[in-house]
């Protein structure tokens, strides 16, 4: 065992895996943490714990992280290069991991561009695969960035990344991914599923890199909340692909949100059929409430 995470037992025993999202509040109220954590906990098996999502100031994730905790709710924090140089992302995963944090999840973060504060610096100082590398060895050094030994207790981390099997180009994608092993990844999450037909052709290529034997793969998913969304999420947000099925049949929906966790539903019916595929992540952003509904439709308890 790396890290001593539910999540990771639950990975490496071969059940099904299944990980949601839960968004820190853009104010100081522990209470939305504690509810949305009561929502989630008896339907998942972990939560990611989102960084200043967005480039939008939100509660720190490394403080509602410990909330989900107090609560029994296993969390993932999430790590942005964004905000913080090797420096300080170094002391907040020392300070996460003495507040019982057992999983991170290594990301290089959204550009500030896109957030709310456009004026922002981005410091950028690492990128998601040198952070990697700098986690997996004070993990396993353990040492510091700078080849200093961590004479103490060293943080003990269950490492994940981010995958896009849908960006350009796409004969890359998971090769980009096998970097990411290399440079130490336990387990990834991958950009949402819509179109399963091309996440097939990506993890048949996950699978002849040796990607899948090395990392454990959830596959991302999300339920829509209406046909505009799915009209949004298809023609303006770079590195999705929803295919025009899908935005038809929300368009035609009588109960749009109901069709929304059932075209989620579908689509984790398919992936849990796919080789390689460990369990999926389903990222319901500001509709928490839905991750119960979902995973009793799709069995995921069962």
């Amino acid at each position: 065992m790396k890290a001593g995470s539910n999540l990771e037992q639950v990975l490496e025993s071969g059940v099904f895996t299944v990980t949601a999202e839960l968004g820190p509040p853009k104010a100081a109220d522990p209470k939305v943490i504690i509810d949305k954590a009561g929502i989630l906990k008896d339907h998942v098996d972990a939560v990611n714990i989102t960084d200043n999502q967005t480039a939008i100031a939100r509660m720190s994730s490394a403080a509602a992280a410990r909330l989900c905790i107090e609560q029994g709710l296993e969390p993932v924090m999430q790590m942005t290069c964004r905000d913080r140089n090797r420096l300080a992302i170094q002391s907040d995963i020392l300070g996460a991991a003495a507040l019982g944090v057992r999983n991170l999840l290594c990301l290089t973060g959204d550009h500030q561009s896109l957030g709310n504060h456009p004026q922002t610096l981005g410091v950028f100082d690492l990128d998601s695969i040198t952070l990697i590398r700098m986690v997996r060895d004070m993990r396993d050094g353990p040492v510091f960035q700078n080849g200093e030994e961590i004479t103490g207790l060293a943080p003990q981390l269950f490492i994940g990344a981010a995958a896009n099997p849908y960006a350009d180009p796409f004969p890359y994608r998971a090769l980009r991914l096998a970097k990411k092993v290399e440079a130490g990844i336990d387990f990834v999450q991958t950009q949402i599923v819509f179109n399963v037909g091309k996440f097939e052709e990506f993890m048949r290529q996950c699978r002849e890199l040796g990607v899948s034997e090395h990392c454990r793969i959830l596959a991302g998913v999300a339920p829509l909340k209406s046909a505009g969304m799915a009209k949004y999420m298809k023609n303006r947000v770079a590195g999705m692909d929803v295919p025009d099925e899908i935005v038809e049949r929300m368009s035609g929906a009588g109960d749009a949100q109901d069709e929304g966790i059932q075209v989620c539903v579908d689509v984790i019916k398919k992936v849990r059929e796919i080789e390689g595929v460990a369990g999926v992540h389903i990222m319901a952003v500001e509709w928490e409430a839905a991750v119960p509904e979902i995973v009793k439709r799709a069995g995921l308890r069962e």
